[in-house]
């Protein structure tokens, strides 16, 4: 019980953080600006991993790969404590669930993005953060939205990139589970 307990709040704690820095990068991808509150929490919840790793991998084609770099070192810390908990594993097979758990991490985060949109589109489409949340998802949006066409001014592209992230999930999921099974 106590296993399980310890690793809930590391997961908690690392895919709060982890969920920060890879909507830090996303925002960048995007060239999308936040608004102003929201930004400053997030440079400043993330700047103390970031800014060290920017001194040794600075940005490359116009990315922020320090950001994404240190995303992943969340995860992979995550997975070290996981796994030292457990039982011990081999640095690739930990490496291996670090990428996963990443993974995870980025379809979780954009199964949340859409969900803000859908509840900013039912409550209030004007709040101040429904540009900033529209904008992150529309390049998800946009391919299948030219697929499927509104049906009675009803937007249902939303639901189906739901569904694609669902089974994408599972996918990976059943993915983990063969690879440890050999």
């Amino acid at each position: 019980m106590l296993h399980g307990i310890i690793t809930f709040v590391i997961d908690t704690v690392t895919g709060l953080f982890a969920g920060f820095l890879l909507l830090r990068f996303w925002m960048q991808v995007q060239r999308v600006r936040p608004p102003l509150g929201l930004a400053q929490a997030i440079f400043q919840i993330t700047d103390w991993l970031v800014h060290p790793i920017r001194r040794i991998v600075p940005g490359f084609a116009g990315y922020d790969w320090a950001t994404l770099i240190g995303a992943f070192l969340v995860a992979l810390l995550s997975m070290l404590v996981d796994v030292w908990l457990l039982s011990q594993f081999s640095v690739q097979t930990i490496f291996l669930l670090a990428i996963f758990r990443m993974l995870q991490w980025i379809l979780y985060g954009l199964m949340a993005l859409l969900v803000l949109e859908a509840v900013f589109s039912w409550v209030n489409p004007h709040a101040p953060f429904a540009p900033f949340v529209r904008a992150l998802n529309e390049p998800v949006l946009s391919p299948f939205r030219k697929l499927i066409p509104p049906l009675g001014g009803l937007d249902f592209s939303p639901l189906v990139v739901l569904i694609v992230l669902q089974v994408l999930s599972k996918v990976l999921n059943e993915l983990l589970l063969k690879l440890f099974m050999l």
